[in-house]
């Protein structure tokens, strides 16, 4: 095969050598690799049949695509390998104890609490916080940093366990997403009452693949009907089984609400942490470690809390984030006060950052603030060449059929979640039962639940390019922007069948939607006012977007939708009608002759709009 040329120039072609590209990479970054002009390898796309510019940051298919063109292999370098040769190239090693044997020493567990919704995690996590405030600091300020240290007493020696503050699953994938090693141990909260729940066995899953080793709190023995030999019982099922019935996992039955052998509890896991982990660490290197979390202070700027891992923080270090740096100017524990340093396993507040880091991120020391600024920009550029790359597209149901017919994928991965475990069952077995003719495509259902589509749901769907599937439920807080700023598809249906015909038609390619359901705005009821004439009032805050009169409305109740088809008929602000209320502002709504509502339900309003198909 002739080498392409442009105009009479041919292209260097290659001889099978290998280019390697970072994730997001432009048709210039690739005409430097191999010495050639940027211009002519636009052409060679275009003779590919993909218009692209020169500085565009296009997908690893479409690098890949180029590489088989040109006779080079195209490896695309992993978001890790490419920081740690960024971190390389300035001679700092990131990961590494640095020194021998004699340079570590023992460091504190740091604990994840998991578990179900309402199984008592945030209880458990204040009760511990309560018995173990350390005397001479009561009257130290409390406040929320995101992770804080307890001491109890094992074998007469005090022995100080670190806590991420933030519990729940969710940002514990979060942080796993990103390729932080955050928790050594996690602690599993299952109610004795209620016993293992769908987001018990969640929970579980996700420590499992992080293979950290795990501690049970059997909470709630305090009330009627708690069975903790129940939840042993069905735990083991899961591949959990207690000291007693001849396994290694240690459970603890314990009361957060009476603060009922929390002292128990901590032992549990020192114990466990002394059996199955080596946690040593190296005090006297440069700190190195994770943001656990991070906001913006209107008084004190970009704020973050980190977890030291090794080494020792301080206070006038210069120090990079993921793509944030700066001095730190203070650092402050959960109790307010302010530390002179951090060493390992050590949360603290860090003052003094350019910006705002994401969960997750590693943090470091550098010894100059040149070098530190220069890290920060390299790892920002990264991300945005990457999330323009990315941007190329995801699987969505309108083009499926486009999709299987060029063998992009071979089969279509789902996410459920519904209001109930039955519809959730049903809805996943009439779509495995699914017969799409010849064609052969798997149908694989990656997660189902019952509840909101979390953020969680679209890390997992990210991952793996899945639908997510929302039967009578919505998206709960930042979940529907999460998806709509990485493309991931959530389809929401309120029918078991127009779910089923929607997919069959969508794999046989006959799906052809006319209209698609667009958001307009959310408004969260704050009180209910009683009229005579209207029936009840909603005085509601809009939360996003705008609410307009005579638009469509749903009635969401704990993230479940109560009510559908329901108008938005009166709209007033103080006094006066009005046609729309922005976000931010309050007023009043009237939804007819619906009168169901409750103070904390939110209204969601849309509109259905024509879609043009491509």
């Amino acid at each position: 095969m002739q080498a392409p040329s442009i105009g009479g120039v041919m292209l260097p072609r290659g001889k099978g050598e290998t280019v390697r590209l970072s994730r997001g990479a432009s048709l210039t970054d690739f005409a430097e690799k191999i010495n050639a002009n940027p211009a002519s390898l636009v052409q060679v796309m275009f003779n590919l049949g993909e218009m692209v510019t020169a500085t565009q940051s296009v997908s690893d298919e479409t690098l890949t695509l180029l590489g088989e063109e040109m006779n080079y292999i195209v490896q695309i370098v992993s978001p890790e390998e490419e920081d740690r040769e960024l971190l390389e190239s300035f001679s700092i090693e990131f990961g590494e104890d640095e020194g021998g044997e004699e340079n570590l020493v023992a460091r504190p567990p740091v604990v994840t609490v998991m578990g179900h919704v309402d199984h008592g995690k945030t209880r458990l996590l204040d009760a511990i916080r309560k018995t173990n405030v350390i005397e001479g600091e009561a009257g130290g300020i409390t406040q929320h940093i995101g992770a804080y240290q307890a001491t109890t007493e094992v074998n007469g020696e005090d022995r100080r366990i670190t806590f991420i503050d933030t519990p729940g699953h969710e940002a514990f994938t979060a942080m796993r997403a990103r390729g932080a090693k955050s928790t050594d141990i996690a602690i599993l909260v299952v109610a004795a009452n209620d016993g293992v729940m769908p987001q018990t066995v969640e929970a579980l899953n996700h420590a499992k693949a992080a293979d950290v080793p795990i501690v049970v709190a059997v909470n709630k023995i305090d009330v009627e009907g708690a069975d903790p030999t129940k939840v042993r019982g069905q735990l083991t099922e899961y591949g959990l089984v207690a000291e007693e019935y001849g396994g290694d996992t240690m459970f603890v039955d314990i009361s957060a609400k009476q603060g009922l052998h929390i002292d128990s509890l901590l032992e549990a896991v020192v114990l466990t942490a002394d059996a199955a982990l080596d946690l040593r660490a190296n005090p006297d290197q440069n700190a190195e470690g994770i943001a656990i979390e991070a906001h913006l202070d209107r008084g004190r700027g970009a704020v973050a809390t980190v977890l030291v891992q090794r080494g020792t923080l301080r206070v006038g270090d210069t120090i990079v984030a993921g793509d944030a740096h700066g001095r730190v100017r203070a650092l402050i524990d959960d109790k307010g006060n302010t530390l002179e340093e951090a060493g390992p396993s050590t949360p603290a507040m860090v003052l003094g950052l350019t910006n705002v880091p994401g969960a997750g991120d590693n943090f470091l020391v550098v010894e100059e603030d040149r070098t530190a600024r220069q890290i920060a920009e390299k790892r920002a550029a990264r991300e945005r060449n990457a999330a323009f790359a990315k941007r190329i597209r995801r699987v969505n149901i309108e083009d499926l059929d486009k999709i299987l017919k060029a063998g992009e994928i071979q089969s279509l991965n789902l996410i459920i979640k519904g209001d109930a475990s039955g519809s959730v069952e049903a809805l996943e077995s009439a779509l495995l039962q699914l017969d799409v003719g010849e064609d052969e495509v798997d149908i694989r259902v990656l997660h189902r639940g019952v509840g909101a589509v979390t953020e969680s749901d679209v890390n997992l769907a990210m991952g793996s390019d899945a639908i997510i599937i929302g039967f009578n439920v919505r998206a709960e807080g930042r979940a529907t922007q999460m998806a709509e700023r990485e493309g991931v598809q959530v389809k929401y249906y309120s029918v078991i069948y127009q779910a089923i015909e929607e997919i069959e038609a969508a794999l046989k390619g006959m799906l052809k939607p006319e209209y698609e359901e667009v958001e307009l705005g959310t408004a969260e009821i704050r009180e209910v006012f009683r009229s005579s004439k209207l029936g009840n009032i909603a005085g509601v805050l809009i939360r996003s977007g705008e609410v307009r009169r005579n638009t469509k409305a749903r009635l969401i109740r704990d993230g479940k939708v109560v009510a559908e088809n329901l108008n938005i008929e009166g709209l007033r602000r103080f006094k006066d009608d009005v046609t729309e209320i922005r976000e931010g502002y309050e007023g009043g709504i009237n939804l007819g002759n619906f009168n169901d509502i409750k103070v904390d339900d939110v209204i969601a309003t849309y509109e259905m709009r024509e879609k043009p198909r491509g």
